[in-house]
């Protein structure tokens, strides 16, 4: 099992493409992606929590209740949300797909991410959309630009392994940058794999599978309203269909993880307007729960965000953090550390600070990835959590992102 170059492409198969339709105002922005499968694929989708949810999902829900897809389109721009016509305008795109693709409206996905409760005009993408379909390639990289809205970097991922003696690949791309908060997937993410796989467990992989990875991010505890994961399976690899538990069905959550975390790298590192990634690794707690609810409280502080942003080993923050977070922990055990490319340094041992060089914890901090390491010292379960430093370009950002 090895990383590969590639993205939602990598997988036998598949094809896509992205253009600047016109529903974002820069010319230089691409703004509508379509990936486009071969065979009809089995597919698993995971949605938002958010109960305010963008029509987009409820036409793919529709869609994709029989487990098949066979096209994904999406524009970025406009999250086509809280709309009277919303429904109507998303079936509209999987209806654009189907003129010009031999396909069926009812087996695309349809997404959209952008400004909420502003109209989709559905004229650009019906002007684009053979422009679109006739470029599709094996080169997914303008999808991936297509599907960014604040992002300031592509979001790509692809890995191959082995099942039943047949070389499978599995790649992904997403776009994420602000309203990333645990509470689903927070972001667009599209995966796919050449590997044969049933739609019940790609279902089980998938919903397995963002629980400690996509619900572990969070960048300013905003989720959104549109939040989607779509994996797509073709079978295109030729090996024995995944039907159960088993090693084939564990290769396969263990291929999707590489790719699902990498991505979860990516969207943290980032954040609007961050300069750091961090990563919060919680080990010694005495079950998993309790491991993640810590990670994610630390990663979650908006404190201890802006103390990384100015390279501040304030420690105090971590343990604050932790105080607060519902978890039933022993705080006289907590063991705190920073580290990165340049050591790894303590800071505080049995919930109490120690001394330390403030220099060389500074030296550690000024560098792009961050680990906040938190030892519980209560069992053996342990949990990962990403996120990104606050600045302040999050608020000029976002003060004015609709205008």
């Amino acid at each position: 099992m090895k990383y590969i170059n590639g993205g939602v492409c990598a997988a036998k198969g598949y094809t896509a493409n992205g253009v600047h339709c016109g529903i974002r105002k820069s010319k230089s922005k691409l703004d509508l992606a379509l990936i486009y499968s071969e065979k009809l694929a089995n597919t698993a989708c995971v949605y938002t929590k958010n109960l305010v949810k963008g029509a987009p999902l409820t036409v793919t829900r529709e869609n994709v209740a029989d487990g098949k897809a066979q096209a994904i389109i999406c524009n970025s721009g406009n999250a086509n949300t809280c709309n009277a016509d919303g429904i109507e305008k998303a079936r509209a795109m999987c209806k654009l797909v189907a003129e010009v693709l031999p396909v069926k409206a009812d087996d695309v996905v349809v997404a959209s991410t952008g400004v909420i409760g502003q109209t989709l005009d559905i004229t650009p993408i019906s002007n684009s959309i053979k422009e679109l379909a006739s470029g599709l390639s094996a080169d997914g990289t303008a999808a991936a630009e297509a599907i960014l809205t604040t992002d300031t970097v592509r979001k790509e991922a692809a890995v191959e392994f082995t099942v039943s003696g047949k070389v499978c690949r599995i790649g992904g791309i997403a776009k994420g940058s602000g309203m990333i908060h645990p509470n689903m997937a927070t972001m667009l993410i599209f995966i796919t794999t050449d590997a044969a796989i049933s739609t019940e467990m790609l279902q089980k992989a998938l919903s397995c599978d963002i629980e400690n990875t996509f619900n572990m991010i969070s960048v300013d505890g905003d989720t959104s309203t549109n939040d989607t994961v779509c994996l797509m399976a073709n079978g295109a690899a030729g090996n024995n269909e995944i039907t159960s538990e088993g090693a084939d069905f564990d290769e396969f959550k263990a291929a999707l993880n590489m790719v699902t975390t990498a991505i979860c790298r990516m969207i943290a590192g980032d954040g609007e307007g961050a300069t750091k990634l961090l990563e919060c690794k919680v080990s010694g707690a005495d079950n998993l729960n309790t491991a993640k609810i810590c990670a994610k409280s630390v990663i979650c502080s908006s404190l201890l965000k802006a103390a990384m942003f100015g390279a501040d080993a304030n420690w105090g923050r971590v343990l604050c953090a932790l105080g607060y977070s519902g978890a039933d922990i022993d705080v006289n055990k907590v063991d705190v550390s920073f580290k990165s490319g340049k050591g790894v340094i303590d800071v505080c041992k049995n919930g109490a600070g120690i001394e330390f060089s403030e220099e060389k914890a500074k030296e550690i901090l000024l560098e792009k990835e961050i680990e906040i390491l938190v030892e519980l010292n209560s069992g053996n379960a342990s949990a990962t959590a990403w996120g990104c430093d606050l600045t302040y370009d999050y608020v000029k950002i976002n003060g004015d992102y609709r205008t």
